[in-house]
């Protein structure tokens, strides 16, 4: 019986790790640093929970998204033409990139966001890095 828990326990980490994962650095971040907290403290099912919301806290929420993405295009930001695939990873340039304060209703405010070939993306200032990607 335990087995079966912590196995389904197991998986259910690793699906959702998967998908936080597609969405997002931060949200991978925020899902790895969650489970490993939640393991610690509840165990199997503790990591579960923990996955689930270390993914929220990582990067903008799922819910809060389209808001988001509503929000910048009220801003009417310039988009910076990045010859490279926009994804989670890609180091923005110095040169020609301004990193503007979110909101803070969406509780990140560790990052800065720009528009990068039209598409708003969250970044870590320090290192210029995309860690969420908002389609």
């Amino acid at each position: 019986m335990s087995k079966s828990i912590f196995l389904a326990s197991a998986v259910i980490v690793v699906l959702t790790s998967g998908s936080a994962l597609a969405q997002s650095g931060g949200a991978a971040v925020g899902a790895g640093a969650g489970a490993a907290g939640g393991a610690a403290v509840g165990g199997p099912a503790g990591a579960a929970v923990g996955g689930v919301t270390g993914a929220i806290v990582g990067g903008i929420a799922d819910q809060q998204q389209r808001e988001f993405r509503d929000y910048v295009t009220t801003q009417h930001i310039p988009s910076y033409t990045y010859k490279e695939e926009v994804r989670v990873g890609a180091v923005l340039p110095e040169e020609g990139v301004v990193l503007r304060e979110v909101p803070t209703q969406y509780k990140v405010k560790q990052y800065r966001y720009t528009v990068v070939n039209g598409i708003p993306v969250l970044v870590e200032p320090g290192t210029r890095r995309i860690v969420q990607v908002l389609h």
